[in-house]
């Protein structure tokens, strides 16, 4: 077992784990840490705690120091150097007639090295605005081409629920959603309802998903025939959350009566197999349709 430190070096981003070596260092202190890109200025996320081998990236690398005011007042100045380094960025796009939005960028803490995020609907020939851009500021210069949904992750914003996007305050990736999740909670098929700003299936699908996937459990599906203390009849509605089953049983005149009953009152007896149908107009028919808003990583 090592102990290690969960540091963090953007908001909402990855958690990187380092050997605090000699220093005493408590989540919310900033640290300076040597990372693959150079130098990093971060922020601890996480109290000194035990971690086995298989949960570590090798190397571990070592926390360098405690950051300092002066390392504070540099990383400031560095905040300040990319909202002008945007600034020129997007002239020079402009003047190159360049079909990409430039979304962020970031300075390394030493300033080695300046990343430029963009997004494009295709492949972009940037050679030639690097070659401006480092012409310029005299270091080196990374273009890197991002998806929608890291996009919005960096942009921030405010959601159909009222509050911050997920991804920017505290997701720090992002995990697989599927339309069956969507499916699994009864929920509308429309895109506007599940999607987020993004364009791709809300995130918090996720969140209940392996609840309803417990609840189901031995859930009747709707057009199955079970036996109910009433009779045999025909599964209407199935309500997850409070494990009712609604059925409708035939009667001798033609009629039938829907009645509810809670799962253990009820056995199945055939399943149908039926897929999920819908009266609302609004939901998308297309399976194709359906799979473009999924998050697949």
């Amino acid at each position: 077992m090592t102990t290690v430190i969960g540091v963090r070096f953007r908001r909402a981003g990855r958690v990187y784990y380092f050997a605090p070596g000699p220093f005493l260092i408590h989540k919310g202190e900033y640290v300076i840490v040597e990372t693959a890109r150079g130098i990093e200025y971060g922020l601890t996320v996480t109290e000194p705690r035990l971690a086995g081998e298989e949960d570590i990236v090798q190397p571990l690398r070592s926390v360098l120091r405690k950051a300092t005011e002066q390392d504070t007042t540099n990383y400031e100045k560095n905040l300040v150097l990319e909202k002008e380094a945007a600034v020129i960025c997007q002239e020079k796009i402009a003047e190159r007639g360049l079909e990409m939005n430039l979304i962020d960028v970031e300075y390394t803490f030493d300033g080695k090295k300046i990343l430029f995020y963009f997004t494009a609907d295709g492949r972009v020939d940037f050679r030639e605005l690097v070659k401006d851009l480092a012409t310029i500021f005299h270091t080196r210069i990374e273009l890197r081409q991002i998806g929608v949904r890291d996009e919005t992750k960096m942009g921030g914003g405010i959601g159909i629920c009222g509050r911050p996007y997920c991804c920017s305050t505290f997701l720090a990736d992002f995990a697989p959603v599927s339309i069956k999740m969507a499916k699994d909670q009864n929920l509308s098929l429309n895109p506007t309802k599940i999607s987020g700003t993004c364009g791709r299936l809300m995130c918090c699908l996720r969140y209940e998903e392996t609840t309803y996937e417990e609840l189901t459990k031995g859930l009747p599906s709707e057009g199955d025939t079970v036996e109910t203390p009433s009779g045999a009849g025909e599964v209407l509605h199935v309500n997850v959350l409070r494990q009712l089953v609604k059925v409708g049983i035939s009667q001798e005149k033609g009629d039938v009566v829907i009645s509810e009953f809670p799962l253990d009152e009820i056995r199945i007896l055939r399943h149908t197999h039926r897929r999920r149908t819908t009266d609302d107009p609004d939901e998308v028919s297309s399976e194709k349709q359906l799979k473009e808003l999924e998050q697949d990583k």
